[in-house]
């Protein structure tokens, strides 16, 4: 592992030259950049399926026992092969066009990858794991550390642990699941919820990091409080892109973000039926508070039908503010925390260069399945297809979760925790974001100022 960490893939232009940079921005961004391939085979993948070229995208099945031809039946190989050669060609591709021939160094790892994916989703999918709610997503970040912190991950391998390539592509698909259609659904409710508690948490958790604890590296601090009050890794990869954080902030707001995901996605439920909470106050409070998607369903529908409604809700309305918030914290550095005493105000164009790309691609989505998608096929057709490109996004996540660990070493993570306040940012900062979610949770679906919601 090297030294110091890498940094996040960045344009190489600095503030003096902004506007130079701009001038000879050319269309040939528009593919040699990560962003925008993240943006196109986002798009392609949702394409495949909506167009009927590609019916079924493989599901790893659910299992029990020890009998192994149960979690990885012969008849689903075929189907997984074809899955990683279609998905492997477009990664190659993307590389090569971005960097030449040295970008067929990532075909290699990307089949082991791949594979590690297919283990952790077989472990995952476990009657065991299932039990306990531990998915895919821990089994994937573990099998990674494993392999890093103890033989070292190898080059060659490392060369294809894109955790941003894998994981923007997955959030360009995530869109088309946002549909406008929900937000009507649920009404003033979920975005009472979700968009006035989330800048909150945020608002808070930066001042408390900078002001309070005094962090230096506000693009840490950036990065675990927009992980934390949104939807954890998805959300951290959006920011750190936005403020140009560094590799190892990253890993570490995620790091910490996916080990609360399981301790709260376990606790939290068994907590709400202890207390008799109702299912839609329970279910709000789950969706807005647990980081990960898949966490907040499984979590919800441990409580009950209702909760789980609930929660998947509040959850993808919250989601629907990961381009707004990238956005927002992309205009604050350019305009405020990056700019140089006495400098001029930064124009439109550096705002432009540091806006996250993919962010883009995942509105596009959504406006596609919501005002074309629905309207052409109607919504159970269309909902049928995104069930299909779900498979896809899980698919994305397991390997970007893959990548995390396998570029993850807890020595030079270790180093990084400056006494432990990066962690007290985090627990102060989800305790704030559990009280005041509850309240707003509360306030708005017990009945006692509003009707109750009918889901």
């Amino acid at each position: 592992m090297p030294s110091s960490p890498p940094e996040i893939e960045k344009p190489d232009i600095t503030r003096d030259d902004t506007q130079a940079a701009v001038s000879q921005a050319k269309w040939s961004d528009l593919y040699k950049q990560e962003d925008w391939w993240a943006v196109w085979i986002g798009l392609l993948l949702l394409g495949t399926v909506f167009s009927g070229l590609v019916q079924v995208v493989p599901k790893m099945p659910k299992w029990e026992g020890v009998d192994l031809l149960s979690a990885l039946p012969l008849e689903f190989i075929p189907q997984l092969a074809l899955l990683a050669i279609g998905l492997g060609i477009m990664f190659t591709l993307g590389n090569v066009v971005m960097k030449g021939q040295k970008g067929l160094d990532i075909a290699p790892g990307f089949v082991v990858i791949f594979l590690l994916a297919i283990f952790a989703y077989m472990l995952g999918n476990s009657q065991t794991a299932k039990a306990i709610n531990l998915g895919y997503a821990f089994w994937a970040l573990l099998i990674g550390l494993a392999i890093s912190n103890t033989i070292g991950t190898p080059r060659w391998l490392l060369n294809a642990a894109r955790t941003e390539y894998y994981i923007k592509t997955g959030l360009v698909i995530l869109g088309a699941e946002i549909l406008f259609s929900r937000i009507v659904e649920f009404g003033p409710y979920g975005l009472a919820i979700a968009w006035l508690v989330t800048p909150t948490v945020i608002l808070f958790m930066y001042f408390f990091g900078t002001r309070i604890l005094k962090m230096k590296q506000k693009t840490l601090v950036m990065v675990v409080a927009t992980a934390t009050s949104v939807c954890g890794v998805s959300a951290a990869i959006a920011a750190a892109a936005a403020c140009r954080a560094k590799k190892y902030e990253l890993t570490l707001a995620v790091g910490m973000t996916l080990i609360f995901t399981v301790i709260m996605m376990v606790v939290m439920p068994l907590f709400v039926k202890a207390v008799g909470m109702p299912e839609l106050i329970s279910g709000a409070w789950l969706g807005g508070t647990i980081d990960a998607t898949g966490a907040v369903v499984a979590a919800g529908e441990t409580v009950g039908e209702l909760a789980g409604k609930s929660a998947a809700l509040v959850k993808m309305i919250q989601n629907m503010l990961i381009g707004v918030i990238a956005f927002a914290i992309a205009a604050s550095w350019v305009m405020f925390v990056d700019r140089q005493p006495g400098a001029p105000r930064p124009g439109f164009g550096e705002l432009w260069i540091r806006l996250p790309k993919f962010i883009l691609g995942f509105v596009a989505a959504s406006l596609l399945a919501s005002f074309v998608f629905i309207p052409l096929m109607g919504m159970d057709t269309v909902r049928d297809f995104l069930s299909q490109t779900k498979n896809y996004r899980g698919w994305l996540f397991c390997m970007a979760f893959l990548s995390i660990g396998l570029e993850s070493n807890f020595r030079e993570l270790g180093s990084q925790f400056q006494g432990g306040k990066p962690m007290i940012l985090y627990i102060v900062g989800q305790s704030f974001n559990l009280i005041i979610t509850l309240l707003v949770a509360w306030l708005a679906l017990s009945g006692t100022f509003f009707p109750v919601p009918q889901l």
